[in-house]
């Protein structure tokens, strides 16, 4: 049986939004998307500071099986990055 997180929130592009006590929400990508991505090569995300509006294309993931964009499921600013993510 899968573990899906009540606290998650999801959209049609495997995305996730999950919402922080603090008032700022977390965006990632869904464990499906990730196991049909396999292995990451490179991801490429924005800087703290920059704006997006809903659908915006806000990073790429690459993979060895193929390069996706990631579309920011909500309008907001960046305020911060995963720095476990810097390749």
């Amino acid at each position: 049986m899968a573990n899906v997180p009540g606290d998650l929130n999801y959209t049609e592009e495997h995305e996730y939004v999950r919402k922080g006590k603090d008032g700022n929400v977390e965006i990632g990508i869904t464990d499906y998307a990730q196991g049909e991505l396999g292995d990451v090569v490179y991801i490429e995300l924005p800087k703290v500071g920059t704006k997006f509006n809903k659908h915006d294309v806000f990073g790429t993931i690459e993979a060895v099986k193929a390069v996706s964009e990631l579309f920011s499921p909500i309008s907001g600013e960046v305020v911060a990055i995963n720095d476990r993510l810097d390749m």
